[in-house]
């Protein structure tokens, strides 16, 4: 009973989690690159949204504030490129697991400019606007609870399999790693042995030599 009640507190702390995302934001010099890294699995929903903050309501940005965006994956494929914006957005589903990169880059400019980036990344279950599928589907409120906390349990399901995965590869490079220095040490066991042979085979062929065994 209570670790059936230890799972549920898990199940609603981490959809409380991923329902509260909030966006990033940092400074940008011009002449830049500054990257974001986020280890997503195969498969899986990610979105991002991305502009240039405004600190002068009413005014339109200049020319010079414009900033070019990149995802790429772990294997270097490209999934959104875009150049010379001011804001924008992408989403894509994942075809490989491992780290995705997003990376802003500033043009040069002189004097030096500071940007300052909003970006919001969402993956899984926090990729889903449920406000918008709520007023879609015009369901009644516990169904969209239930419907939500069923899509949490779904993505720590996938979660868990995918840590059991890379546990599997990690003990298996420790099992290869183990029978290779086993093999290593087995073999410097034999070289020593071997070299004691032989010195003490020229000792003995010295000794009879002059005549001293």
């Amino acid at each position: 009973m209570i670790q059936r009640s230890n799972v549920v507190l898990l199940v609603v702390i981490l959809g409380f989690i991923a329902t509260q995302v909030e966006s990033l934001r940092f400074d940008l010099q011009s002449g830049e690159t500054k990257c974001i890294a986020e280890d997503i699995k195969s498969h899986a929903m990610t979105v991002g949204k991305y502009h240039i903050v405004n600190h002068h309501e009413g005014y339109p940005l200049p020319d010079t504030h414009r900033i070019t965006v990149r995802v790429t994956s772990t294997f270097g494929n490209t999934y959104h490129q875009s150049d010379n914006v001011i804001e924008g957005h992408f989403a894509f589903e994942t075809a490989e697991a491992g780290d995705y990169m997003t990376c802003f880059f500033a043009a040069d400019h002189k004097p030096p400019l500071t940007l300052n980036i909003d970006f919001d990344w969402k993956t899984g279950v926090a990729a889903k606007d449920w406000t918008n599928v709520a007023k879609k589907g015009s369901v009644e409120v516990m169904e969209f609870e239930l419907k939500r906390m069923l899509e949490n349990v779904q993505a720590i399901h996938d979660e868990m399999f995918f840590l059991r995965e890379r546990e599997a590869e990690m003990q298996e490079l420790n099992r290869s790693t183990n029978s290779k220095m086993a093999w290593m040490t087995g073999l410097s066991i034999l070289l020593c042995l071997s070299v004691a042979g032989l010195q003490v085979w020229h000792l003995k062929t010295f000794f009879e030599k002059k005549k001293l065994i």
